[in-house]
């Protein structure tokens, strides 16, 4: 019985240290998807001419996943014609950190408020600043990453010769 419950703890440590590694691989790919969503809506604005919600909406599986839900969030905005509120825009988004939720929603706010031009000067902006905290969250993630499992790997060995 014992071992059972040592196992578990260990188990649990483990578990710990990768739901840690996880949100720093989620912020990474989650900026990366960004900085390529900057990219499409520059391109789509200026030449297609289609409508935000038709964008957002023509997005294959692979960018929904790594949005977190964030699209859906604006296309809800969109069609409820509501005030876009941080609680509104980041429904369900744990991994952010507060400036980089204030850029994100500064960013949505500003989507279809201006001219052409303006709009794809705007975008290309956020797309450099947006590539600033992709590298950021990239290296976070290749430090903190690896480094939260074998912490968790760590801490359960600790538990188990603690209790042995």
């Amino acid at each position: 019985m014992k071992f059972i419950l040592l196992g578990a703890l260990m188990f649990i440590c483990i578990f710990i240290g990768y739901i840690i590694s996880l949100k720093y691989s989620r912020r990474a790919k989650f900026f990366k998807t960004i900085v390529m969503l900057c990219q499409k809506l520059n391109v789509e604005i200026n030449f297609s001419r289609e409508r935000l919600k038709a964008l957002f909406l023509s997005f294959d599986e692979k960018t929904q996943k790594q949005l977190a839900s964030l699209d859906k969030n604006y296309i809800e905005y969109l069609e409820n014609n509501s005030q876009l509120t941080e609680e509104n825009l980041f429904k369900g988004i744990t991994f952010l950190k507060q400036n980089e939720k204030d850029l994100l929603l500064l960013f949505f706010k500003s989507l279809g408020r201006s001219d052409l031009a303006s709009q794809s000067q705007e975008l290309s902006n956020y797309e450099k600043r947006f590539t600033e905290f992709s590298e950021l969250s990239s290296s976070e993630n290749k430090k903190f990453g690896s480094l939260s499992i074998k912490l968790g790997i760590i801490a359960g060995l600790v538990v188990v010769v603690l209790f042995c």
